[in-house]
């Protein structure tokens, strides 16, 4: 809903929040996953949980909420709860403000007095947050502190000890150290936010007092949205990938006509300046693992002279897919996501024409296309509306526009070859296949969030979810780690399975997926050959496999069948189950992946 992205008007939003839930609802289109969501609040909650609502409708994700009582966050979350026990809260989100500080520096304090004021407030969140994860096993989201709207001392308030905005500093910094020694621990930056919107807009006291808001009513669909972004990222709903037009986009002028020595790049004019700075900012999203595209009405030739200018940031090795050519830009950005085995709504399509910006919405729903307009808006108009919220920052993101660059040297390799099997056994690929450990729980846990289209049942776990999973005795776990003489491309498949049936000699396949990056190449059949012989050793007889279609999926519809599996029902939804008996006769299907090498 083109309403709920950034820019957005947050009034539009308050006045129409009713309306806008029931067309998100009555929106067949969208696979919704159903997620619940705990809010415990030092504030008033209810509109931020209400517009926190849609947003998150409109990033595919369906919550329910359990909601404290106003300024029960402590109690709530640190004590023993029946109610919010029973909700089982799938993520809790502790919704604390610079309010809830009832204990600041004294003038009179030294600085011992003072040390001790804040180790109370930073032990009092610690507590609340290891009895959060101990009772709940569940992400946390917890907003740091924004700032107070007065400053006593003014600027000395900053760097004196005895200063309040030096206090709430100290504080959000342990709320950092956290953090940073917590996985499913998340900050929602508050402080950055309402320094964004205006702190003395964020904080007029008129909306405390009268309603206990301590973000202006206004405001609150900027603290709701970044409280979705950081959710959505949670559960794989990140984009992953700009697809980017140059001329007027990446670098001032029409190259074609003005040729590369005069179009507007590098230091000389202010405008240049501009195209210069919004280039380094694309460019560090390779740093993120996001995904460098062209897409551009140009010949091929003039487009890449633009990137061998000596003051050109972006060169053309920083793209991992390149269109410079006269085809629609809607088919373009298509053959881009199916040669890069992506999905096209992984895409955010970035063009300074608002009428190819039309035919890309009109013609490929799903793909982001934010509404830039002049270049000096561009880089905030793309970084406030979380395309690529980052929640957790892995090897395998960091290598990834590395890994599409050795994909395409496979797939020229690939041509040189007549017959496919010598093709893989060329690629002298080394497999690792086994249960799951704690080094790569958090790729795990991205992979299952993130993976849609090899993927038979797409259900979603977090990263607390597969330790527990990794820890029950009743489950059968596996990830597959593939690499080749181009390079390593990590954790690539999961499996889950459950261990049931009256004899316990049952294996329900609750989760199977792997990354389409390595489609082909026989990982699959490897991955049934280590589950196989893993169930065999468990004493399991019978392998139970579910497929479950969505809009995304269709393309493992038949993978139980090419694993021999038998079906064995399917509904009027298409939804089927499989069955494959577990025998002494099993042949392996894959001789061309070393596993465990």
């Amino acid at each position: 809903m083109k309403e709920l992205e950034y820019p957005f008007d947050s009034d539009k939003i308050i006045k129409k929040k009713k309306l806008y839930k029931k067309q998100l609802l009555s929106d067949k289109s969208t696979n919704l996953i159903e997620k619940k969501i705990a809010i415990l609040g030092g504030e008033t909650t209810q509109n931020i949980k209400l517009i926190l609502e849609l947003f998150l409708l409109n990033y595919g994700i369906k919550p329910s909420f359990y909601e404290s009582e106003y300024n029960q966050y402590y109690e709530d979350g640190m004590f023993p709860n029946p109610e919010l026990e029973e909700f089982a809260p799938d993520i809790i989100y502790v919704c604390t403000c610079v309010r809830n500080i009832i204990d600041f520096p004294m003038m009179s304090d030294d600085r011992e007095t003072v040390e001790n004021k804040k180790q109370a407030v930073i032990s009092r969140f610690y507590g609340l947050w290891d009895a959060i994860t101990q009772r709940y096993h569940c992400p946390i989201i917890q907003n740091n502190f924004e700032y107070p709207f007065y400053r006593i001392m003014g600027n000395k308030d900053a760097s004196d000890y005895h200063g309040r905005v030096n206090f709430v500093t100290m504080l959000n910094c342990a709320f950092y150290e956290y953090a940073q020694m917590h996985d499913n621990f998340y900050i929602c930056d508050v402080n950055y936010i309402s320094a964004s919107y205006g702190l003395d807009k964020w904080a007029t006291p008129y909306y405390w007092h009268m309603y206990k808001y301590a973000v202006a009513v206004p405001a609150i669909p900027y603290l709701s949205f970044n409280v979705a972004n950081i959710i959505k990222s949670i559960y794989g709903k990140n984009k992953k990938a700009l697809n980017l037009d140059l001329d007027n986009t990446l670098w001032g002028g029409i190259v074609g006509d003005d040729g590369s020595d005069n179009i507007e790049i590098g230091q000389e004019t202010s405008l240049a300046q501009t195209y210069s700075e919004f280039q380094e900012y694309v460019k560090l999203h390779k740093q993120l693992g996001i995904l460098l595209t062209v897409n551009s009405k140009n010949d091929e030739s003039n487009a890449i002279s633009g990137f061998e200018r000596p003051d050109s940031v972006l060169k053309k090795d920083d793209f991992v897919n390149f269109k410079a050519n006269w085809n629609p830009k809607s088919m373009n950005l298509s053959e881009t996501a199916s040669e890069m085995t992506l999905l096209p709504e992984s895409f955010v399509f970035v063009d300074d024409n608002p009428a190819e910006r039309a035919i890309i919405e009109s013609q490929l729903p799903g793909v982001a296309v934010p509404q830039i307009d002049g270049v000096e808006h561009y880089i905030q108009i793309i970084d406030k509306s979380g395309f690529f919220e980052v929640t957790s920052l892995l090897q395998e993101d960091l290598k990834r526009s590395e890994m599409y660059q050795e994909n395409a040297k496979r797939q020229q390799l690939q041509a040189s070859f007549t017959d496919y099997t010598d093709y893989l056994k060329s690629l002298e690929m080394k497999g690792e296949i086994k249960s799951f450990v704690p080094m790569y729980m958090s790729r795990i846990a991205q992979l299952t969030n993130k993976s849609n289209q090899f993927n038979l049942t797409t259900k979603r776990y977090s990263q607390s979810d597969i330790e527990e999973v990794a820890d029950d005795p009743n489950y059968l776990t596996l990830y597959g780690k593939l690499g080749d003489k181009f390079g390593d491309n990590g954790v690539v498949s999961i499996v889950i399975g459950r261990i049931d049936g009256l004899s316990k000699d049952e294996l329900h396949m609750e989760l199977w997926l792997m990354s389409c990056r390595v489609l082909k190449r026989d990982m699959e059949f490897a991955m049934m050959d280590e589950l196989v012989s893993k169930a065999r050793d468990a004493g399991i007889k019978k392998l139970i496999g579910y497929y479950y279609p969505t809009a995304k999926n269709a393309m493992v519809k038949e993978f139980y069948g090419l694993q021999g599996f038998k079906k064995i029902s399917e509904d009027a939804d298409g939804n089927t189950v499989w069955e494959f008996e577990i025998t002494d006769g099993y042949e392996k299907k894959q001789h061309v992946i070393d596993i465990n090498k």
